[in-house]
C-alpha cells in the first residue's frame, strides 16, 4: 500500500510519479547519490544547476510525511495550494519535519528561479464524534457566523481571490465587492460593503463594538486583518464561495444600501 505519490513540476505523466510506501525515502537534488551498501537509493531527479547535488529526502510514513533539508544555506518553503497561503518552512539542515498538508507543494531556491514538486500525501483521517461528557452546557461558538447573511457574502467575497489559489492576490476593493456580490445582491453599494466590513471587525472581535466604552487602538488593514483571521481559522473554505452564485433570495438582508447602518444587523 502506497503512502505518498510525489509528482515532479510540469508533469502529470503517471509514469513520471513516484509512489513511496510507508518507511520509504526518496532522495531528491542534481545528480543521484551512490549506491550504498543497502542497494542503490531512489532519486527525483531536479536538473537544475541552481538545486544541490544532495538537496534533500522526502520519508513516507502512515499518515503523513516528512521533508529533510540537506542544504547549508537555503530555506525550503512547503506550500498548501489549497490552504490560500498557508505554508511551512523546513530551515537548511533539518531533518525530518513533519508535513500535515494532504497536497503539497516543495518550493526550492534555485539560483534566480524557483523549481518545485507535488507531494500527494495520506487523506486526513478524523474522529466521527467528540470525545467526553455528553450531558452540560454546550461548548460556546469561537467564531459564530451565520452563513445565511450577507456580511458573510462580503466575507467569502474579500476571501475568494486567495482560496481561489492566488496566496499573495491583492485585496478586493469595496467597488470590486460590489460588482461581485450585485447578481445576488442588487443593491449593493460600497457604504453597504463597508458596514458588513465594520460589523465583521466587531463580530470576529478585531475591534470594540460601537457600545464599548473603550473604543481601542484604530484598526488598519481592516480587511487585511479579516481575511488573514478567516483563513487561518477555516472560517471561509473553498466550498463556501458557492454561496457567491446562490440565488439571489439566500441571503437575508443585514443592513441597508444607504450609508447609514445600524449597530446590529436586521
Amino acid at each position: 500500500m502506497y503512502s505518498i505519490i510525489v509528482v515532479p513540476a510540469a508533469t502529470a505523466a503517471s509514469g513520471d510519479q513516484v509512489r513511496l510506501a510507508p518507511a520509504e525515502r526518496l532522495h531528491f537534488g542534481r545528480v543521484s547519490p551512490r549506491a550504498g551498501t543497502a542497494g542503490e537509493r531512489r532519486h527525483l531527479d531536479i536538473p537544475h544547476p541552481g538545486v544541490s547535488r544532495t538537496a534533500g529526502e522526502v520519508g513516507a510514513t502512515g499518515n503523513h510525511w516528512t521533508l529533510s533539508n540537506f542544504s547549508t544555506a537555503s530555506t525550503y518553503v512547503v506550500e498548501n495550494p489549497e490552504g490560500a497561503g498557508e505554508h511551512i518552512k523546513i530551515a537548511p539542515g533539518r531533518v525530518d519535519a513533519p508535513v500535515p498538508f494532504e497536497f503539497s507543494r516543495v518550493v526550492l531556491p534555485a539560483g534566480n528561479d524557483l523549481v518545485d514538486f507535488c507531494v500527494w500525501a495520506p487523506r486526513h483521517d478524523y474522529v466521527t464524534h467528540a470525545h467526553g461528557a455528553e450531558d452540560g452546557e454546550p461548548t460556546a461558538l469561537a467564531f459564530p457566523l451565520d452563513r445565511s447573511k450577507r456580511y458573510f457574502l462580503v466575507l467569502a467575497a474579500l476571501c475568494e481571490p486567495r482560496l481561489r489559489g492566488e496566496p499573495h492576490a491583492p485585496l478586493p476593493t469595496a467597488d470590486t465587492i460590489v460588482d461581485r456580490l450585485r447578481p445576488l445582491w442588487p443593491a449593493a453599494n460600497r457604504a453597504a460593503v463597508q458596514w458588513n466590513i465594520d460589523y465583521l471587525a466587531v463580530k470576529l472581535r478585531l475591534k470594540p463594538g460601537p457600545d464599548t466604552a473603550d473604543a481601542g487602538p484604530r484598526l488598519n488593514g481592516k480587511k487585511e486583518s479579516l481575511i488573514s483571521l478567516a483563513l487561518r481559522f477555516d472560517l471561509v473554505r473553498e466550498e463556501d464561495l458557492g454561496a457567491l452564485s446562490a440565488p439571489v433570495d439566500r441571503a437575508a438582508p443585514t443592513a441597508p444600501a444607504a450609508a447609514t447602518a445600524p449597530a446590529r444587523p436586521r
